[in-house]
């Protein structure tokens, strides 16, 4: 078996970990529950002060802390923002962060964010203008970087490929990383008509370092993907079938609205390690 992304890296899985949110400012970094990790969002840790920059600090004394972004744009038409690359390999490097990722999508077009996170089309000229922005993100901030798969509600305009193919070919050529958001897997093939399993099976999984569970609200004929809810019994059910393909991998519990007590979290994360451990065995 060829050696695989983490690997070639040196990056071992982490365990199961929960976000740094607001609410949990005071009460994360005094926790006595089980966890491994933590993640944020640097776009709120960017411009460090007050009580932001004492709870990332305390967070960074005990586990290891990972970011996770929503603005690099990275498929977007504008060029790359400057200023938010050399604040966040900044930020990367002061929590020592042993890799960093965001979204493969765009929020950015015409210099004005859209508060969203945009697909992208699934074809080669997507490819072609993605990969060489990536290298530079990775050249620029110095560890390994992550591209998550997105949730989408509509198919954009001009795709010739499969969107498991779409992934493959950007990571590959890249040369990056993959985080692997298996609740996106499950809305996306609900919303539109593919097996979850299949399209596991079609990724380059050697490339997957880290995974996101999350829950997502369900309409009469749409599925969106909230981060508000519990993980449903199908996406834990699609997280054992991803694992037992990769072995154990770093898992985040998501949960960014209608978030309850930081302890509703970490119950999730517990489970998270409880099948993590299964794998492992």
């Amino acid at each position: 078996m060829s050696e695989s992304y983490a690997q070639r890296h040196g990056l071992r899985p982490l365990g199961a970990g929960i976000g740094l949110r607001r609410g949990f400012y005071e009460t994360l970094p005094r926790t006595e529950r089980a966890l491994d990790w933590v993640e944020i969002i640097p776009e709120n840790f960017l411009s460090l002060g007050g009580r932001s920059q004492r709870a990332l600090d305390a967070c960074v004394e005990r586990w290891p802390v990972l970011p996770h972004g929503v603005g690099l744009n990275i498929g977007g038409p504008d060029p790359m923002d400057e200023d938010y690359v050399t604040r966040l390999a900044a930020l990367v490097k002061r929590v020592d962060a042993p890799f960093f990722s965001d979204h493969l999508s765009y929020s950015r077009l015409g210099g004005v964010y859209l508060h969203d996170l945009l697909p992208l089309p699934f074809n080669e000229e997507a490819v072609e203008h993605v990969v060489p922005r990536v290298r530079e993100v990775m050249a620029r901030v110095g560890r390994p970087f992550l591209l998550e798969n997105p949730s989408y509600y509509a198919r954009m305009p001009g795709g010739t490929l499969a969107e498991a193919t779409f992934l493959r070919h950007v990571v590959e050529q890249a040369d990056c990383g993959l985080l692997l958001d298996v609740n996106n897997i499950y809305v996306n093939s609900q919303n539109h008509g593919y097996e979850p399993r299949a399209f596991v099976d079609a990724l380059p999984l050697e490339r997957v370092v880290q995974i996101h569970l999350a829950g997502h609200d369900r309409y009469p004929d749409v599925i969106i993907d909230t981060h508000g809810a519990p993980v449903c019994d199908d996406v834990w059910s699609l997280y054992r079938y991803v694992l037992e393909r990769t072995g154990p991998v770093s898992t985040l519990i998501e949960w960014d609205q209608s978030i309850p007590s930081m302890e509703a979290v970490l119950d999730q994360a517990d489970q998270a390690r409880a099948v993590l451990q299964e794998v492992a065995r």
